[in-house]
């Protein structure tokens, strides 16, 4: 009975080991280049993607930093606004409130002058007509026909006498 010494190699052992020395250079040589470049064809895509995501996330956060400062600035533009129209709004009405004023006041002025130019011409034409009677009156007592002087005289103290008992200065109080 032969015994084996299991440190001695036998025949078996040294096909085996030539066997799997092919196999090995064999996927070494022809299988392993292909799946190594597959491996990092396949992590360099899922690097530039990780870089893609960062940057659509860098950039969606900018977007999100550019769109609430263009909507700060647009509030902030549309309360200018509205305080504009406020302000305009406030003018407006201040303006036209002191043209309706200046309006009254010219309306009221012009009505003044014209009472007074009404109670005036009034005046004369009363003081003129007091005169024509009071020269009528005296001429149907007196008899006679009077001279212009002396109807002149006449007419200028009846004239006197109506503006003094007249109320007023004769010019619309």
């Amino acid at each position: 009975m032969a015994t084996s010494n299991f440190l001695v190699p036998n025949g078996t052992f040294i096909v085996e080991l030539i066997g799997f020395l092919i196999v090995l250079g064999v996927v070494a040589r022809y299988l392993l280049p292909p799946l190594n470049r597959m491996l990092r064809d396949r992590q360099e895509q899922i690097q530039a993607e990780l870089a893609a995501a960062d940057q659509a996330r860098a950039e969606a956060s900018a977007a999100e930093d550019e769109r609430r400062q263009a909507l700060d600035e647009a509030r902030r533009r549309a309360r200018e606004i509205v305080e504009q129209a406020n302000r305009t709004a406030e003018k407006t009405r201040s303006d036209a409130v002191t043209q309706g004023q200046e309006e009254h006041d010219r309306i009221i002025a012009n009505a003044d002058f014209e009472l007074a130019q009404a109670r005036q011409q009034a005046l004369d034409e009363a003081t003129t007509q007091v005169g024509q009677l009071v020269i009528e009156a005296v001429e149907r007592v007196v008899g006679r026909a009077m001279d212009s002087d002396a109807h002149r005289q006449m007419v200028n103290e009846a004239i006197a006498a109506v503006q003094a008992e007249a109320p007023g200065d004769g010019r619309g109080a």
